[in-house]
C-alpha cells in the first residue's frame, strides 16, 4: 500500500495569491491531487508549476534531501516552503523512510563527500603522527572509527567520485539509497542519464514496488513516463488532471521527430 494517498490545496489569503508561487496558474486552480498510486509523474512544460509542486510537497512531507541544503534552510525554497503550508496530506501510513533529490543537488551532494573525504583522510594522517612512538594496536584503536567511515563512504560511492560520469554517479546513488517502505520525490532525475541509463533507472524503481516503495516523480522523459501502471498527472492543463501515457504533447512530438527529424530541422535554415 503506497504510503501517501492525496494532497489537497487550502488558499492563503488574498494578499498572497498575486505572489509566487500561489500565482502559478495550476497552483491556484489546485484543490485536490490523488497520489495513491505507487508511481505518479508529474508532467508539463518548463513553468507549468510541477517542480515547484513537488518541492512544495517534499518538504509537507518532511523528506530529507540529497544535497548540500536540506528543504528547512535553502534559501531556494523559500517560497515552495510558505506553499507547503498551504498543503494538507493524507496519508495511508507516514512515511520513515525515503527522500528527495532534485538533479542539481547532486553535484552539492558528491562535493561534500568529498570535503568529508579529505577530512578523514587528514586526520587519519595526523593520528599517523600523533601515535608515532605507541604501538600498532593504539594507533588502531585510534584510527578505526576513522578507517570505518572511510571504508563505509568507499564502499557506498566508491574510491574517487570523479571517475565516474555524473550518470554513473547518479544511478550508483539510487541503487544504494532505495531503500524498502521508502516514500522518494525525483526532479527531473534524467537530466544526467542517457537513454539506456533511464532505462536502467525504471529497472531499479519497478524493484522496489514489491518492497513497499512510493515515488512522485516530476519529468520531461517519455522513456521514465512510459513505467507501466503508472499515473501521470499533466500539468500543461489548468486545472492540472490526469493523462494517458498516449495523450501527452511530449510523447507526440518525441515520436514525430523521431519518425521524421527533417520535417522539424529544416526549419532551422529558415
Amino acid at each position: 500500500m503506497p504510503h501517501l494517498r492525496s494532497l489537497s490545496y487550502r488558499p492563503p489569503d488574498p494578499a498572497a495569491r498575486d505572489r509566487f508561487p500561489f500565482s502559478v496558474p495550476v497552483v491556484r486552480a489546485l484543490d485536490t491531487l490523488d497520489l495513491s498510486a505507487q508511481v505518479t509523474f508529474l508532467v508539463g512544460e518548463n513553468g507549468s508549476g510541477k517542480s515547484t509542486l513537488l518541492e512544495a510537497l517534499a518538504i509537507a512531507a518532511g523528506l530529507p534531501t540529497v544535497g548540500s541544503e536540506g528543504v528547512d534552510r535553502d534559501e531556494t525554497l523559500s517560497a515552495q516552503r510558505e506553499l507547503a503550508g498551504a498543503l494538507r496530506l493524507t496519508w495511508n501510513r507516514r512515511a520513515k523512510r525515503g527522500f528527495f533529490l532534485r538533479a542539481e543537488d547532486f553535484f552539492g551532494f558528491t562535493k561534500h563527500l568529498k570535503v568529508m573525504r579529505a577530512e578523514l583522510q587528514q586526520r587519519l594522517a595526523e593520528l599517523d603522527e600523533e601515535y608515532e612512538d605507541r604501538s600498532a594496536y593504539a594507533k588502531g584503536l585510534a584510527q578505526g572509527p576513522m578507517r570505518a567511515s572511510l571504508a563505509d563512504m568507499e564502499r557506498r560511492y566508491g574510491v574517487d567520485l570523479d571517475a565516474r560520469s555524473h550518470g554513473q554517479g547518479f544511478l550508483h546513488l539510487f541503487e544504494d539509497r532505495f531503500v524498502p517502505d521508502g516514500l522518494f520525490m525525483l526532479d527531473e532525475p534524467e537530466a544526467p542519464l542517457s537513454p539506456q541509463s533511464q532505462l536502467a533507472l525504471l529497472a531499479m524503481m519497478y524493484g522496489m514496488l514489491d518492497r513497499g516503495a512510493q515515488f512522485v516523480i516530476a519529468t520531461h522523459s517519455p522513456l521514465l513516463l512510459a513505467f507501466p501502471g503508472a499515473r501521470i498527472i499533466d500539468f500543461d492543463d489548468v486545472p492540472a488532471r490526469e493523462a494517458t501515457y498516449e495523450s501527452l504533447a511530449h510523447v507526440r512530438l518525441t515520436r514525430e521527430f523521431l519518425a521524421a527529424p527533417e520535417r522539424y530541422l529544416r526549419h532551422l535554415r529558415a
